[in-house]
């Protein structure tokens, strides 16, 4: 399945390159959502609250009475997702919040750790798996959080292990190839593949309807961005 993105910016549609630098950007919000109106599932999110510098709040309550949408950025708490499910989002997407901020332990045995598990639990209790998608990003090689300027000591595959029982789907984007429509590596996609049995959604690089077809066949979702604004792929 195809699920087009919509990420907001100062009060506009903006596509950026592996998450810094501006390659398009549009203001013409009553056309991409008549196009994205046909999808099942829209991706929204607010990079002005994911980085910290601000937010879109009028902008995504908008958009999620029009569209159905799994909306992310900047989200801390579960009263956060509440107010967005209140205001028409299909599900959240919490990522940055999930990890811990304080030093990284070295050792595989105290890796966990890093993982904030009873807010987690906190979540499920309060929203409901059904409602919550969980980020595992990464950059160059590394989990990447709070805006992807900052690491984790911790594989993809690791987080979803442990996160597995507090959500309904993971959202994994790889930002080395996040804008650049030079392809998502599907090997990554097969092994997240593996290691859970979530709905699981990539994005990061994806440029052709094949790709998307190919990870279809492995029982993955694609977002698309990039590949749908410059018009590579039929919105």
């Amino acid at each position: 399945m195809l699920i087009p993105s919509i990420d907001l910016m100062a009060g506009r549609i903006v596509q950026l390159v592996q998450g810094e630098k501006l390659a398009l950007s549009f203001d013409d919000f009553d056309y991409w959502m008549e196009r994205f109106g046909k999808y099942p599932l829209v991706q929204l999110i607010d990079l002005d609250a994911a980085m910290r510098q601000g937010e879109n709040t009028d902008l995504v309550t908008m958009i999620c009475k029009r569209l159905p949408c799994q909306v992310g950025g900047g989200l801390r708490t579960a009263q956060d997702g509440r107010r967005l499910l209140d205001a028409g989002a299909k599900r959240v997407i919490y990522g940055s919040s999930l990890f811990a901020a304080e030093p990284e332990p070295s050792e595989i045995s105290r890796r966990h750790k890093l993982i904030r598990l009873e807010f987690s639990a906190e979540l499920k209790r309060t929203l409901g798996e059904d409602a919550l998608c969980f980020a595992v990003d990464t950059k160059a090689g590394k989990l990447a959080v709070r805006g992807w300027k900052e690491s984790v000591n911790l594989t993809p595959e690791e987080a979803v292990t442990w996160l597995e029982d507090f959500c309904s789907a993971f959202l994994y984007t790889h930002v080395d190839t996040e804008g650049t429509m030079q392809g998502f590596p599907l090997d990554v996609a097969a092994i997240l593949r593996a290691t859970t049995g979530r709905q699981l959604i990539v994005a990061g690089g994806i440029r052709a309807l094949d790709e998307i077809q190919a990870l279809d066949s492995m029982g993955v979702d694609a977002v698309a961005g990039m590949a749908v604004y410059s018009g590579a792929l039929p919105a």
